[in-house]
């Protein structure tokens, strides 16, 4: 077993530390503009919340049958935290343990959780966008709604852009930071 060198333990504490910053800012957004609203409109997603112009969309959905956005069509948003601190709790183990096994699992875990929580958005935005209200005032015949994961897409007169936000780029951040570690790693104790 092979233990990590001082160098790779700071770095998986430090990239664990940055997760704190998630519970803080907005993991992700999604900005939408209109002729008819020049200035966009925004959908701010935490953790555990929603904020930003949820109840202009709202109203506006409504037109084209897409459900209101509430918090608590989100069972995630229970767990998001305990998740979160969970992975920051492994990420520190491993920092205090200092075997490269562990940072291993702690990577692997990461990426795993990153990939459902990404395919678990992109359901959730499925579900959004094609499961419509028969009854809607507006209705385009072959037409979803779905928002981008990531990236811009056309929506009707709007223009969607959905990327993460300060607490995206903290996930990104401790993913990027844990392989440099474990290459670091590998590399120097091979020389």
């Amino acid at each position: 077993m092979k233990k990590l060198l001082p160098t790779s333990r700071i770095a998986i504490a430090i990239a664990s530390l940055l997760l704190a910053i998630t519970f803080f800012t907005p993991v992700w957004y999604i900005w939408m503009w209109a002729p008819q609203y020049p200035e966009g409109l925004s959908l701010y997603i935490w953790l555990n919340n929603i904020t930003g112009d949820v109840d202009i969309i709202n109203g506006l959905n409504h037109y084209i049958g897409m459900k209101h956005i509430k918090v608590e069509m989100f069972p995630e948003f229970e767990v998001m935290p305990a998740i979160v601190g969970g992975i920051m709790a492994f990420g520190l183990l491993t920092a205090l343990v200092g075997r490269r096994w562990l940072l291993w699992a702690f990577l692997l875990t990461f990426i795993a959780i990153g990939i459902a929580g990404m395919v678990d958005f992109w359901m959730w935005g499925y579900d959004y966008g094609h499961n419509l209200d028969p009854t809607a005032a507006i209705k385009v015949p072959g037409m979803a709604y779905q928002p981008p994961l990531i990236g811009s897409k056309e929506l009707l007169n709007f223009i969607a852009y959905s990327a993460p936000d300060i607490g995206g780029w903290m996930f990104i951040s401790t993913g990027l930071l844990t392989v440099s570690a474990l290459v670091f790693d590998i590399v120097r104790n091979k020389r």
